[in-house]
């Protein structure tokens, strides 16, 4: 549940505002337009009482206007271009006034020979004007766009919000928001009609712009920034960083468009006649070139496309010069009750169009009515220059330069650089935000959300974070009942030194385990900020199970208390190690390490060797040390992270992950006992199926070469535990096989409901389906198999019989099948383990839960 911390503000907003839904008391007219003649939606039709307020229809006709509370009987006014003028009477002292389907009628005519397509036809891509059209607009997209040109130039604006909508006007004399009066008054009823709007969240950004095609270079130089502030307790970097991987810049020439943490299909992909209709709508003149009006809607309306309208340019280019568009109302996104996109695009000298504003918007709630979040991000461009070359003085800089004064610009230069204005609403935001944050009532109530997600409770003026919670209690076979307490500094205590430790006893060995590590921060910035410079030393004291590698919650978590089958194989650690950490701003980094390791065995799990020169005897070893030399170099091209200010988590996106890792065995250093190379390559990539989905897909290999007892060779992740776990074999028990050269394949498909869809009952509950494969090739060389060579350290036993194997000739291999989204957190899985059936004490089969919070 980590994206959850990294949104703590969203979450309160949530908490705080949800309870209002019970209180709205707006009343409502709804109402559907459609042509008579097409059956289609209309767009932008005029509803207006006579004398009074009114709204236009979103581009699936729907509209939804506010009956005015001192209304008498009157009439709505329906009024579009073209179309007969429709009149209803309406009597506001009904709470609700459903219309329902209504129909205007219009005289279906030829314009200027594109035929308007008659819905009573059957479909056809086939001899279709309207596809031929978007064929066209396909076909000339990499004309239309700015990357076409050699050199590139402009200013940008950036605007993103974030608000409670529809807040019940009762709040405000709720005892409790009392205190909150001058954050509540502050509502806005005017730029959304029918919506009311509280900015809780506002950020600015005013930037230069310059890109080279050939060879490509891209740099923004960022003049001004500006953002609310909610001091220690929400990082406000974190937000924006999660808010912008929600709300991505929308390229409507991308095959793929990224929102929601889900891709749609674009209306002009390469695919989209395959998944889109077209129809002709009107056609209009524009700059002196005429437009065609070109209607889409998706064939299946349960998966991630789009519906809305396109205005495409006849002049031979096929360009896009507005979009229109919107997410229907059944797709597959939780909570979300409205996404719309704008698009406009300003003519240039060479008569090309390019992006002149971006508007897109989101509404978010548990609920279809009633209060919500609402999310909005404007981009606006402007003075471009085309074809003018770009001094190499300003590309070879790095990609992103934030000027100076950049965070401190005064009200003049946002006048100046804004290219739209602010609300009101939005103007007052910062300064609201900033009372809010110094109120004592909040930061109380921050305190318990952040115990809430994170599990943290501050202590000792905010200087120190007491948790996490989730630890303090566990039990397993070796230490029975187990109680811990710890902390970690925050950078309220110090930036650049952090300090994290905890103490645990188990009841049933009568043992203390402990933790400290000191970490500075070489670059004098917090060690959670990109890019990482520190430096950390650490001691622990505690139990492991061999082979468990846990990527969400930590080990002594107590949900991880309960496992399946027989789990008695543990060790106690003592691991001493310093770390040197170095990340790159272009996102290589380096980290290299030594450590002291001494693993002692407990449980069931003995070390013995055979005894030198008699038959089947044994001796007892009492632990293995080790001191290691390791260096790992990592690449993340263009990655982003989640931030907070005491975690970081990384954002995925479509580019990989590759790592490589070197240890060295240095036996004799620090009483090291064995010399030993260990390689290791990691690959994680995910890749994107459009309307199929997405696959996470994981390439490990790893090789250790010298003569090693088992402890010293790769124990292969197993999961004994009932959640699943993505890099981990859920179906192998814990130290059940070993290698010392292996390769592995890990894959996990998300189809995001593109099958269940198509069943209705799954459609509604929004469930989604997902499969998952891995396999696993591996083996030991005779010199490390106690099997093949009888000086080698036995492999553990379970009632007699071995309990340790190596992977012989065939792989290990599992898959299984999932359904996620239940109850729009929880994902279910089922897994079938495939090979090694014969080993004692295996499942063949069974259940894993996943908890995720996702879009």
């Amino acid at each position: 549940m980590k994206t959850l911390r990294n949104i703590k503000f969203l979450l309160f907003a949530l908490m705080t505002f949800s309870c209002l839904q019970a209180f709205s008391q707006n009343k409502y007219i709804y109402g559907n337009i459609i042509d008579g003649e097409t059956s289609l939606p209309l767009s932008d039709v005029g509803v207006f009482f006579e004398k009074g307020r009114g709204t236009h229809t979103d581009d699936n006709g729907n509209f939804k206007l506010n009956l005015p509370k001192s209304a008498v009987k009157s009439n709505l006014s329906i009024e579009l271009t073209g179309y007969i003028n429709q009149k209803v009477a309406i009597d506001p002292n009904i709470d609700t006034i459903n219309l329902g389907e209504l129909i205007l009628i219009h005289n279906k005519e030829n314009l200027d020979g594109v035929t308007v397509t008659d819905k009573k036809k059957k479909y056809r891509n086939k001899n279709n004007p309207a596809v031929e059209l978007i064929r066209q607009v396909i076909a000339h997209k990499e004309e239309n766009q700015m990357t076409n040109y050699q050199y590139a130039s402009y200013d940008k604006y950036e605007k993103m919000v974030a608000s409670i909508s529809n807040m019940s006007d009762k709040l405000k004399d709720k005892k409790f928001f009392k205190k909150y009066e001058f954050l509540l008054n502050n509502v806005d009823t005017t730029k959304f009609p029918g919506i009311g709007l509280l900015p809780l969240y506002l950020e600015e950004l005013s930037s230069k712009n310059y890109y080279q095609k050939s060879p490509e270079k891209n740099r923004q130089i960022i003049t001004g920034q500006n953002k609310v502030d909610f001091g220690e307790f929400i990082d406000t970097k974190g937000v924006t960083t999660y808010l912008k991987r929600l709300y991505e810049e929308v390229n409507i020439y991308d095959n793929n468009i990224s929102l929601f943490t889900n891709q749609f299909l674009s209306p002009i992909a390469g695919a989209a006649p395959t998944f889109y209709r077209f129809y002709i709508r009107d056609t209009s003149e524009v700059d002196g070139i005429k437009v065609v009006k070109l209607y889409f809607t998706p064939r299946n309306p349960q998966d991630m496309l789009f519906r809305g309208t396109l205005f495409v340019t006849l002049d031979g280019h096929y360009a896009i010069q507005k979009v229109s568009m919107f997410a229907p109302p059944a797709s597959n996104i939780n909570f979300l009750r409205e996404l719309k996109i704008n698009l406009n695009f300003e003519k240039q000298a060479d008569g090309r169009y390019l992006l002149s504003t971006s508007d897109l918007i989101g509404d978010f709630s548990v609920t279809k009515k009633g209060a919500g979040l609402f999310g909005e991000r404007l981009v606006s461009y402007k003075d471009f220059k085309i074809g003018i070359p770009i001094p190499d003085s300003i590309l070879k800089e790095q990609q992103v330069v934030i000027l100076p004064n950049a965070l401190n610009r005064d009200s003049s230069f946002w006048i100046a650089n804004r290219f739209d204005t602010l609300t009101r609403a939005e103007s007052l935001t910062y300064s609201n935000i900033d009372s809010l944050v110094k109120m004592p009532s909040f930061k109380r109530t921050m305190d318990y959300v952040t115990l809430f997600v994170a599990g943290y409770k501050q202590s000792f003026h905010n200087k120190f974070e007491i948790g996490p919670a989730s630890t303090f209690y566990s039990f397993n076979p070796v230490e029975g009942f187990r109680l811990r307490f710890g902390g970690r500094t925050t950078p309220n205590l110090s930036k650049r030194l952090y300090m994290e430790t905890y103490g645990a006893y188990g009841f049933k060995d009568k043992k203390f385990k402990y933790f400290g590590s000191f970490t500075y921060s070489i670059n004098d910035k917090s060690i959670y900020t990109f890019p990482q410079h520190y430096i950390r030393a650490s001691f622990q004291r505690d139990t492991k199970i061999p082979g468990q590698e846990l990527q969400f919650v930590q080990e002594d978590n107590f949900l991880l208390s309960f496992k399946r089958g027989n789990n008695d194989k543990w060790l106690y650690n003592d691991l001493a190690r310093i770390d040197y950490v170095k990340e790159f701003e272009n996102h290589f980094s380096i980290a290299s390490d030594f450590k002291y390791w001494k693993q002692t065995p407990a449980g069931t799990i003995a070390y013995v060797m055979p005894t030198g020169g008699v038959p089947n005897g044994r001796d007892s070893i009492q632990n293995i040390r080790t001191s290691e030399i390791g260096v790992t170099l990592r690449y993340a091209p263009h990655e982003a992270f989640y931030q907070g200010k005491l975690y970081r988590v990384p954002i995925i996106n479509q580019y990989p992950i590759i790592s490589l890792s070197y240890i060295a065995g240095i036996k004799g250093l620090f009483g090291g006992q064995y010399s030993y190379n260990n390689f290791d390559l990691n690959v994680y990539k995910r890749f994107y199926f459009s309307q199929l989905g997405y696959s996470d897909v994981v390439f490990d290999a790893g090789y250790t070469g010298g003569k090693l007892p088992f402890p010293l060779l790769f124990v292969h992740h197993a999961n004994q535990a009932y959640t699943y776990q993505f890099e981990s074999y859920n179906m192998m028990n814990f130290l059940e096989f070993v290698s010392d050269h292996y390769a592995s394949l890990n894959v996990d498909h998300f189809f995001n409901g593109f099958i269940f869809n198509k069943i209705p009952l799954f459609k509604k509950l929004k469930w989604r389906e997902v499969i998952e494969g891995k396999i696993l090739y591996g083996g030991v060389r005779n010199e490390n198999n106690p099997a093949k060579n009888p000086d080698q350290m036995y492999f553990p036993t379970t009632n007699g019989a071995i309990s340790t194997f190596v992977l012989d000739k065939k792989p290990y291999a599992e898959g299984g099948f999932g359904i996620a989204n239940i109850f729009k957190i929880l994902r279910v899985d089922y897994i079938w383990r495939f090979t090694y059936l014969d080993h004692p004490g295996i499942p063949k089969s069974g259940v894993r839960f996943f908890m995720k919070f996702d879009f």
